[in-house]
């Protein structure tokens, strides 16, 4: 597999000539493909040697100087949650009991906008690349690992810059004052979210040797399980008043490959998330909402996140799907769409279709993007929110660091047009990014069922078309087709109104969500394709 670069293609030739920029290996080698779907989308899998040179120069210290200059926060409790294998954590919280009753807690983001100067070769870089590439095997980082994994990540017992959202908070969850700013903290303990899981379903402060990322058994500090209960208490009322104010509750169920040293999967999990994701997920949301309330109310140019109202042909379309199963959707008012929808998706958690309906409830969704037109949040039911809590992972939360300092320093509206095409820019490269991440789970589901032909798999049907039904294996979300014609026992005929293949003899009908027995048939790596022989219906 090659790069190869289209130079000429004269009028009379059939092919175009060109050159071959870039040798990526052997088809079906697992760095061959993984390099190819990056090249793909023209992602870039390695830093050019003089952005790696510039950023190895960078005075990564903590100068007394600068400690000076920022709120000095390294006293106050503070920790870190993050997934068992992250490399880089961009986000701490502290937490502080006031003397009023009131709880401050400080939402602690690395401060990546004080070592990425504007103007430079890296930031130019950064901006380019717009995000990190989140692939099965691998993270393509949108900073080199000096500043992503080291400088810039929150790591325990270590003294950090960061950029802060601080909040005095009741018990109700309600937001008294706010401060944000440039600080200084040291991190006391970095969790697992396993790890933060236990405490709070247990409320005990020893850590079992199967929970513990370090493998042995230890003891965590009194105040910092109280705070994480606190803090979760805390995090569950902000989640149900979002959820009342129409909020959209999206836990898709994650794939995820146990990978052997040489990259090979092994065995496929599924990622869900718990009480621990949540209390993380909710403070972000409050840091990242306050942020873009401050600055928007200020009415400046601004970078927001913003998510669309649904389209309603796609709802209709997504209502005539579920109504198989028994699920409807309220249309009567916005409020009920979104009640209904949460209603949905709860209704199916746990059941043969759940992964079905989530995938093409999201579909029905319109997509989230950058812009510096504010129309709010529809799937977080805000009217103002931003990304502000993961700028070593995200160029839009560095632009917002930036113009957030700028405003606090009592800058003027900056030029909105010039962040439009920023913003654009980074969205497309989101997208981009999706898609590649997306093609190295198809690529490793792939893989894991090259070794699985022998077996019989349970699945259940997620598409119909003309030419044959796709089936989604229940254990482990992996995706075929069984085409029509091969399809034994009658001669099928697509019913578009159903969505259904039907039987011309025997009138059986396949249609999405039932469940059938099916077989891997062909394993194509290359066009990252599974085709099932089709066994039976599962009655």
């Amino acid at each position: 597999m090659v790069i190869a670069k289209i130079e000429d293609w004269p009028k009379k030739a059939d092919s175009p000539f060109g050159s071959i920029i870039k040798v990526l290996g052997k088809p079906g080698e697992h760095d061959t493909e993984i390099h190819a779907i990056l090249a793909e989308y023209g992602l870039p899998y390695d830093f050019p040697i003089e952005v790696e040179l510039f950023a190895q120069k960078i005075d990564t210290s903590i100068q007394e100087s600068e400690i000076k200059k920022r709120r000095d926060m390294r006293e106050t409790l503070t920790f870190t949650i993050d997934p068992k294998d992250a490399k880089d954590f961009d986000d701490a919280l502290s937490f502080k009991k006031l003397e009023n009753g009131n709880y401050e807690i400080g939402i602690h983001i690395a401060d990546v906008s004080y070592y990425l100067q504007e103007g430079t070769i890296l930031d130019d870089e950064a901006f380019n690349r717009a995000t990190s590439v989140y692939l099965v095997d691998r993270v393509v980082p949108m900073l080199p690992e000096v500043l992503s994994n080291f400088a810039c990540s929150l790591r325990p017992q270590e003294e950090k810059y960061t950029f802060s959202a601080i909040f005095e908070i009741n018990e109700k969850a309600q937001v008294m004052n706010q401060w944000f700013g440039r600080t200084v903290i040291f991190s006391d303990q970095r969790f697992a979210y396993e790890e933060a899981q236990y405490i709070i379903e247990t409320k005990n402060n020893t850590i079992p040797v199967e929970t513990s990322i370090t493998g042995k058994s230890y003891v965590v500090n009194d105040d910092i399980v109280a705070a994480t209960l606190k803090l979760d208490e805390l995090a569950k009322i902000l989640r149900r008043n979002r959820m009342n104010e129409g909020a959209i509750s999206f836990d898709k169920v994650e794939v995820k490959f146990n990978l052997n040293d040489a990259g090979e999967p092994e065995g496929v999990y599924f990622k869900i998330s718990k009480d621990a994701n949540h209390l993380i997920e909710e403070f972000m949301l409050l840091a990242n909402r306050k942020v873009a309330e401050f600055i928007g109310k200020q009415k400046k140019t601004f970078v927001y996140r913003i998510h669309d109202e649904p389209n309603e042909d796609k709802l209709i379309n997504l209502q005539t799907i579920i109504s198989k199963f028994g699920y409807s959707i309220n249309f009567k008012s916005k409020a009920d769409i979104s009640k209904s929808l949460n209603n949905l998706l709860n209704d199916v958690v746990g059941k043969k279709e759940q992964n079905l309906v989530d995938t093409l409830t999201i579909r029905s969704m319109s997509k989230a993007k950058y812009s510096t037109d504010n129309i709010g949040h529809y799937g977080l039911a805000f009217d103002y929110y931003s990304h502000f809590t993961s700028p070593i992972r995200r160029y839009p939360d560095v632009m917002v660091h930036r113009l957030l300092q700028y405003y606090l320093d009592g800058g003027k509206s900056v030029d909105a047009e010039l962040y439009e095409e920023k913003c654009q820019h980074s969205s497309n490269m989101e997208g981009l990014a999706t898609n590649a991440e997306r093609d190295s789970i198809k690529y490793m589901q792939v893989k894991y069922m090259q070794d699985h032909k022998d077996l019989e798999f349970l699945g259940v049907i997620s598409g119909v078309t003309e030419w044959g039904i796709y089936v989604e294996i229940i254990e482990n979300k992996c995706e075929g087709m069984c085409r029509i014609r091969e399809i034994k026992d009658d001669y099928y005929t697509f019913d578009d109104k159903q969505y259904a293949l039907v039987g011309e003899i025997s009138k059986n009908i396949l249609q999405l969500g039932d469940e059938v027995i099916v077989k891997v048939k062909n394993a194509d790596l290359v066009k990252k394709q599974l085709d099932f022989h089709f066994i039976r219906k599962n009655e």
